[in-house]
């Protein structure tokens, strides 16, 4: 730290990571500024997981009233009534309530918030608007945003970051894309009683998921009314009215009064002036870093989104803790990408932690697979045609439980439970000699003994 310059660091970017490396280093006695151009929290406050996660619990709702009359619950259809502002006003109101925790956390620990965007002019130099700061340490911190396809009628597309803000819901809505957030807002429109249709170009949707929980999901999104149309991408909008029609590149066409892009996110560097200082960049648009987040100009670090690393929220926080220590602590610790547990809130949930299956073979040779599919107990008195899937995966030689992914209700929550047990080493002995808790779903997991197949 010095007093050659006005800040030991800058982070351009108060999202997940920016917030937490900001604080961690104001904490260590470094002299912090965060610039932030939009709000405080980032994506995942904002416009990501959080608000995302309500509209989940809200779209689930309808269910929920539905599978009340099999246990004597009865509420006439008549009396089910919804209403979207309500639902958007809240929550708003939580999302404001966040906005200020994450402004007194950094006030709280002496972190100056700078509001505007932010261009590096130098390696130790950070503009916004008129102001000149001089720093030790400059942070990329921006982020990602969604991708809109280059077709005929793209002005008409919306993305998710506005799907949080919608006046109105329409009847029938298109959602475009196969990754997780394109199936988790199909779940919310579906829920919400919207008839909805997935498109997406690949033969099966959540690339880079386990194939038998990629198959399993489509056919529980099915049971809900949500139409996938796999193989096949849209070329054209055409407005006609106040709905719009599609032109698929099966020949097809699909009418809709909405249409969301969930077909990709992009670093946010735009207009940071990262060429000209001669920070490189992947052949994917991000940050090119080394183990320690460290850019090609030695006083410019960056973390989080930008730098194409799982695009979760937990991730870019542990980055930014190993950055701070590097920065103004010890300087010891690396950012362990290892078994990263990860969610999808469609609707039954995924949970998944370790390598898919087919990964999994090419690094072991040798597995055991254990794979449960039932009815969750909720649902022999509800009449929900709903279905569990589980599946551990297991390295044959060292006995040692490499993976899990379920579908099925609280899937994130379980898993992160078993994410702990896995990261530890635990065997499937290990597994088999835990007490179960009955009756639950996750007690399937250490009550699976007889593997489904051996494969490799």
């Amino acid at each position: 730290m010095s007093d050659k310059f006005e800040f030991d660091l800058v982070v351009i970017g108060a999202g997940s990571g920016g917030v937490r490396l900001a604080r961690m280093s104001a904490q260590r006695g470094a002299r912090v500024a965060v610039v932030e151009s939009r709000y405080l929290g980032g994506t995942c406050v904002n416009v990501g997981c959080v608000p995302k996660k309500l509209f989940v619990y809200g779209s689930h709702i309808g269910e929920d009233i539905e599978d009340g009359a099999g246990y004597g619950w009865s509420v006439p259809r008549d009396q089910v009534k919804f209403d979207w502002p309500t639902l958007v006003a809240n929550k708003n109101t939580e999302i404001h309530r966040l906005n200020g925790i994450y402004q007194r956390l950094l006030e709280n620990t002496g972190v100056t918030i700078i509001e505007g965007t932010a261009h590096i002019d130098d390696p130790h130099t950070v503009v916004v608007g008129d102001r000149k700061i001089s720093t030790g340490h400059i942070t990329v911190a921006t982020g990602s945003w969604p991708v809109i396809p280059d077709i005929p009628g793209k002005e008409h597309l919306v993305t998710s970051n506005d799907m949080f803000y919608l006046p109105q819901l329409p009847n029938e809505a298109v959602v475009w894309g196969g990754g997780y957030i394109g199936v988790e807002f199909a779940g919310i429109l579906a829920g919400l009683g919207v008839k909805t249709t997935l498109v997406y170009r690949g033969d099966l949707f959540l690339r880079g998921f386990d194939d038998d929980i990629r198959e399993f999901v489509a056919g529980e999104l099915r049971k809900k009314g949500i139409d996938l149309r796999f193989g096949t991408t849209i070329q054209a909008i055409k407005p006609e009215g106040s709905q719009y029609n599609l032109e698929l590149s099966d020949g097809s066409v699909l009418e809709a009064g909405l249409v969301m892009a969930a077909t990709g996110r992009r670093a946010l560097v735009d207009g940071l002036g990262l060429d000209a200082l001669g920070v490189e960049m992947t052949p994917s648009g991000h940050i090119e870093v080394d183990d320690h987040f460290q850019t090609a100009v030695p006083s410019i670090t960056a973390l989080g989104d930008v730098i194409g690393t799982p695009q979760l929220t937990p991730v870019a926080l542990g980055q930014a803790m190993v950055l701070s220590r590097r920065l103004f602590g010890d300087g010891e610790g690396v950012m362990d990408y290892a078994a990263i547990p990860t969610a999808v809130f469609c609707q039954p949930n995924i949970g998944t932690v370790g390598p898919t299956e087919t990964v999994a073979l090419a690094e072991y040779g040798r597995l055991r697979i254990y794979r449960s599919e039932f009815k969750p107990m909720k649902h022999t008195l509800s009449g929900r045609e709903e279905r569990c899937l589980m599946k551990l995966i297991v390295d044959d030689a060292s006995d040692k439980v490499v993976a899990a992914h379920m579908v099925g209700p609280d899937a994130g929550e379980i898993l992160q439970g078993l994410a702990v047990a896995i990261k530890a080493g635990a065997t499937k002995a290990v597994f088999d000699s835990t007490v179960g808790i009955h009756p639950t779903s996750a007690e399937e997991f250490v009550t699976m003994r007889e593997p489904e197949r051996t494969v490799g």
